[in-house]
């Protein structure tokens, strides 16, 4: 497993909102430093694809970037689907949580969680 951050280019971007989210997560969940923020796909869901959004280790085949000072990983794999996406984070009476705004998907479900390409 390779140690290489890469602190040139991340395929993801997060808002001020979802960055304050994250780092108060973090912090109420005292989240060992070994962990960073997962952020991927998975197969199912609605249109066909899930995002994946939640703290774990470093796996084979991920590649780490750090974002706004988050350690964030991701696997090699989903880059061509996650391209480009921001992360937003809604804290309104109608919607609370994280959004994603891909430009890679062709649809997307109500849910926001899924999508397809």
């Amino acid at each position: 497993m390779s140690n290489a951050v890469d602190t040139t280019f991340a395929p993801v971007t997060f808002t001020e909102g979802a960055i304050k989210e994250l780092k108060k997560l973090r912090s109420q969940q005292e989240i060992a430093d070994d962990f960073g923020l997962r952020v991927g796909v998975e197969g199912g869901g609605c249109s066909g694809m899930n995002y994946v959004l939640g703290f774990d280790q470093k796996k084979d085949g991920d590649q780490e970037y750090i974002i706004d000072d988050i350690k964030v990983f991701m696997h090699k794999a989903h880059q061509m689907y996650l391209l480009g996406m921001q992360i937003d984070w809604q804290d309104g009476l109608n919607s609370r949580g994280f959004t994603f705004n891909n430009p890679n998907a062709a649809s997307t479900c109500g849910c926001g969680t899924s999508f397809s390409v």
